[in-house]
């Protein structure tokens, strides 16, 4: 393909890296598959444990190097990464869209965030600072300041399998951390592009080998970063239950560990909700990358005087969305992953309809031409009753549930009534029920939005969410602490050594 040939990827490539260094393995051969066409598209080697061994070994030795750099040459690298991105935005987007099956326009969206990212931490590399306090004690002096962490490793997923990526690496980075990035096997080539990108600026300003490596595989090589103690952080994204086994590990050896994880995202719509921005606030949030995002609607939660008209106008586009080729840009919808997701996704409608789901928009897989991969779904809409267990449980796949409600606070008790607590949003004109909502005893996630959709997060807030979520933070405002470790000093300027508290000890 020609896009493998603009981002300098072969038909076969290793699957570990240390920077400019790609090592030979005897791992398992991962083959690529396009869920756009069902067409394989490069092999990559994983990574054996020799491999893994040898990526320790130069991270942790170029960690005692980067450490010593300053945070504003740090960040003066990160800046020329970004640079390097706007220069492949247009092959990495659509490598993301051909790859993963998110739309052409989502794919360029996500390399913007990587862009996005840069510029934050760029900026962030100047301002790392600590806090100064005064002392009980005369003639002293206190305050805190910040070291990076040492090697962080970073976990990430097949539905954002740049972006996200870039949110833990440009912050640790100039926090003067290295990284091992472990992307998603679902989605290898995205990973590797990328590791070839940094590794290009990284040779032309010297920076140490083994800043950046770069490990493939499945759990098994997840399970060695989380159960390595010379890994001080392991930041993971993906599904409830791979965070609780990947923080149960960290957790057993003290190490730390930052989790984003699923969501069961709603947004309330109010009688006095503007309809020309809820609907399409919550098609995009419910249909947009396929209903793979963790920020993706699955609960519309509709005042009753309204739900009927709501109900009929979600229909009436719902039939309208064009599914297809994410590549041409006329479609709204591309396919799932894999074919394993399309049938978890029919898995839950039949789950749906036995609970007593009613479907105003059917769903199912499709078939004929231009969906030869068997990847691609037809978007639903089921009415629900908000306890029902499929509505409690996140399904990765467009299926979008009704729920109507009387009073606010009835809406907020749905909204928080799930194990999840990323995203949610209301839609309302009306100042009192927003900020009621934006309030300590309204919305419980992370997110709380105010007409906008639950998905589409900036650069720039704090990203992440609470509950089952897994309470993690990254990306902007003081996610940055998270890579770095706090360290309180004291120091005595004087002649004496007067103790805290006033204790005397004399000798």
């Amino acid at each position: 393909m020609e896009i493998l040939k603009q981002l300098h990827i072969q038909a076969e490539n290793s699957g570990t890296s240390t920077g400019n260094k790609w090592l030979a393995s005897q791992g398992q051969v991962l083959t690529s598959w396009s869920p756009v066409d069902g067409q394989p598209i490069a092999r990559i080697t994983s990574t054996d444990a020799a491999g893994y061994a040898a990526v320790l070994q130069t991270a942790t030795a170029a960690f005692t190097e980067w450490r010593l750099w300053p945070a504003p040459r740090r960040g003066e690298v990160v800046r020329q990464i970004g640079d390097a991105l706007r220069r492949n935005k247009q092959a990495l987007g659509r490598l993301v869209s051909y790859e993963m099956g998110k739309s052409l326009q989502e794919g360029y969206g996500e390399v913007q965030e990587m862009i996005d990212i840069c510029d934050l931490a760029v900026g962030l590399s100047r301002q790392l600072h600590g806090l100064t306090m005064h002392s009980e004690r005369p003639a002293h002096r206190m305050y805190e300041q910040w070291h990076p962490l040492g090697v962080v490793g970073i976990i990430s997923a097949f539905n954002f399998p740049v972006a996200v990526w870039s949110w833990n690496s440009m912050l640790a980075w100039v926090c003067g951390n290295v990284c091992i990035w472990k992307g998603s096997e679902k989605t290898p080539l995205c990973a590797l592009a990328c590791q070839l990108i940094v590794a290009e600026v990284f040779a032309a300003n010297k920076v140490p080998e083994g800043v950046s490596c770069l490990v493939t595989g499945d759990r098994e090589v997840g399970a060695w970063l989380a159960e390595d103690t010379r890994i001080p952080l392991v930041s993971a994204t993906g599904s409830t239950r791979m965070g609780k086994a990947i923080g149960t590990t960290v957790a057993a050896r003290l190490g730390k560990s930052l989790l984003e994880l699923g969501g069961n995202n709603a947004i309330i719509i109010t009688a006095d909700a503007d309809l020309n921005i809820a609907i399409p606030a919550a098609v995009f949030g419910a249909v947009g990358t396929a209903g793979q995002r963790c920020t993706t609607t699955r609960r519309l939660i509709i005042h009753e005087s309204i739900y009927d008209t709501v109900k009929e106008k979600l229909a009436t586009v719902y039939r309208q969305l064009r599914i297809g080729d994410p590549l041409d840009e006329n479609n709204h919808v591309g396919p799932l992953i894999d074919k394993a997701a399309v049938q978890t996704y029919l898995q839950a409608i039949e789950t749906g309809k036995s609970q007593g789901c009613n479907f105003v928009v059917e769903g199912g897989a499709l078939s004929g031409e231009g969906f030869d991969s068997g990847c691609y779904v037809r978007p639903c809409i089921a009415e629900a009753r908000p306890d029902l267990p499929v509505v409690q449980t996140e399904t990765f796949a467009p299926i979008l549930y009704l729920l109507k409600y009387s009073t606010l606070e009835e809406a907020i008790t749905i909204q928080n009534g799930v194990p999840q607590g990323l995203s949610s949003s209301i839609m309302t004109l009306n100042l009192r029920e927003a900020e009621r909502f934006l309030s300590a005893a309204g919305s419980d996630c992370g997110i709380a939005n105010v007409n906008i959709g639950t998905s589409g997060a900036e650069i720039g807030g704090a990203f992440g969410g609470e509950k089952e979520t897994g309470g993690g933070r990254e990306s902007g405002s003081d996610a940055w602490k998270a890579y770095m470790r706090r360290q309180t000093n004291t120091i005595n300027y004087s002649t004496q050594l007067p103790l805290a508290q006033g204790i005397k000890f004399n000798i």
